[in-house]
């Protein structure tokens, strides 16, 4: 079999170039979420399958990388097949798998080490994480996630922490006029109650409603009557959606028409939270209230946000409150709230304007002709170590017959000052 020069489907290859911006966006990342008090930490990229198969991460559960068992429990497993197990053969073989988010892994790690935590514990997390996804534009099978969480905190104090740091984030790194949208999953569930939906099928209507903004209202209608639901129903609930188009405050709104059905202090805590933020933004960014927002991971509990790009036309970071998710692990619930910015989808954005990294130009290049050796060779490269000594990047290289083209590529990686070297005699 020939062997394959291109990488797996769905995952890439990373150049100089690109490696310098994700890495001075790394750098901003980590130093912005620094000030804000956030502690990183790192976690294993494989996790038990029994961790990643528990009902929480929405449809990402259908895109595991799965890790077969090995040696003896693997014999075990597949001979346990042929006599005719009842349980999934996948089950069976499989114990572990790549994470598909930093979201488990945390919880996990909190469960584990929360006797040596600070509380309220503030988390930073950068890593790889891994979906058996279809790839398109911005989307790949492994892609890097920096995710910043507040475990211990019940108060909307962890969201307002959460969004001020992300943004003043995006805002560092050159981005203007995105928008963040907030919404609350009880007023999600408030509003199917009102309409007469079973609460078995919340679910159901949640994953309908978020199409919105892709088939508009007639298309959840259609979706939503196609799926069982009575026309009652159906329209009770599209009304609540065209009463917040024509009202001034949509939030005052819902808690009005919602009544009984919406838990007491949910629009406060709400209200509460955007006008904190919007009082000390740093960021230019619109902040606002979204009924139609419901992230797809069924773990969320409470507050749920998205930012939105105008230059890549859907979402580039999101999160929310989790309050149930460490509760799994040690039978005590954890007031828990999160946000993770989309790396790649931001690097994307960068490359494709032409972003220089600040600070990048003024690197050093000796060319040094074939032929040049010995007592010259050690001369020319202590040079470059006094250099470097003293702060400056300093490349050494033999010159190739196309000096030409050499200067260029290493023009191109950010080398602007070049000394050549010739051999001597």
């Amino acid at each position: 079999m020939a062997l394959s020069k291109k990488p797996t489907t769905g995952m890439s290859d990373i150049l100089p170039a690109q490696m310098r911006v994700r890495e001075y966006v790394k750098q901003v990342i980590r130093e912005t979420y620094s000030a804000f008090g956030f502690t990183q930490i790192e976690t294993p990229c494989v996790e038990p399958i029994e961790n990643l198969t528990s009902k929480q991460g929405g449809d990402n559960e259908k895109l595991i990388f799965r890790i077969l068992k090995r040696g003896d429990k693997f014999e075990s497993a597949v001979q346990k097949i042929r006599e005719g197990a009842s349980e999934p053969a996948q089950d069976l073989v499989v114990d572990s798998g790549l994470r598909y988010d930093l979201t488990v892994p945390l919880v996990r790690f909190y469960a584990n080490n929360s006797a040596n935590l600070p509380s309220p514990f503030k988390a930073l997390q950068m890593g790889n994480v891994w979906r058996a996804d279809r790839p398109q534009r911005g989307r790949f099978r492994q892609f890097m996630q920096c995710d910043i969480d507040i475990l211990g905190e019940p108060s909307n104090l962890a969201e307002i922490e959460l969004i001020m740091a992300t943004t003043t984030c995006l805002g560092k790194l050159g981005f203007q006029g995105f928008q963040v949208r907030i919404n609350e999953r009880r007023i999600l569930k408030a509003m199917a109650a009102y309409a007469g939906f079973p609460e078995e099928s919340y679910d159901s209507v949640f994953v309908t409603l978020d199409k919105m903004d892709k088939i508009g209202m007639d298309g959840v209608r259609a979706e939503l009557l196609e799926n069982g639901f009575t026309e009652a129903q159906v329209e009770k609930y599209l009304e609540l959606f065209q009463g917040l188009e024509s009202a001034s405050d949509g939030l005052s709104y819902l808690a009005q028409t919602l009544g009984d059905f919406l838990e007491d202090g949910i629009r406060e805590n709400l209200q509460e939270i955007m006008e904190a933020v919007s009082s000390v933004k740093t960021a230019d960014y619109e902040l606002l209230f979204d009924a139609t927002l419901v992230r797809g991971m069924s773990y969320y509990t409470g507050t749920i946000f998205e930012v939105s790009l105008p230059q890549y036309g859907g979402s580039c970071a999101g999160g929310g409150r989790y309050d149930k998710m460490v509760g799994r692990f040690t039978g005590n619930d954890t007031p828990a709230c999160g946000f993770s910015i989309g790396f790649e989808r931001i690097v994307m954005i960068l490359l494709e304007e032409g972003f220089e990294v600040p600070g990048a130009a003024g690197k050093k290049a000796y060319l040094i002709e074939k032929g040049v050796g010995g007592a010259q060779l050690s001369g020319i490269i202590a040079q470059a170590q006094k250099e470097r000594a003293e702060g400056t990047q300093v490349l050494v290289v033999r010159m190739n017959k196309n000096k030409k083209f050499q200067k260029e590529q290493l023009q191109a990686e950010g080398y602007t000052d070049f000394t050549e070297f010739f051999k001597e005699g």
